[in-house]
């Protein structure tokens, strides 16, 4: 297990809002990772490398993103946003950074 940390800050304000949340199970494919993340909500995610970058795709959504490096968080957190809400695009985020931070061989 893989525990982790997420903010956001309000808009129109300074006030910031802070959750945990944990990676309960990965598997490595070779090709890609499988994470299921656990916080506010439960999130399957798969991650993975193609020539054009990193990307994940959370298939009980029918979504997917490519992203930056995998420890950015900022630019990582606006990407998964825009297709999975403000909280959980964060919670996904802090969770790749967090994984490859640990794991993540890329």
């Amino acid at each position: 297990m893989i525990k982790f940390k997420c903010e956001l800050t309000k808009k129109n304000s300074h006030k910031k809002e802070y959750w945990t949340g944990e990676i309960s199970y990965w598997k490595d494919y070779g090709s890609h990772y499988e994470l299921q993340i656990n916080s506010r909500s439960r999130i399957l995610v798969l991650l993975g490398h193609t020539s054009y970058g990193n990307f994940a795709c959370i298939p009980d959504l029918g979504v997917g993103c490519y992203l930056s490096d995998l420890n950015s968080i900022f630019y990582n957190s606006e990407k998964l946003s825009h297709i999975l809400g403000k909280v959980d695009g964060i919670t996904v985020a802090n969770a790749i950074a967090r994984f490859y931070d640990e794991l993540v061989p890329f």
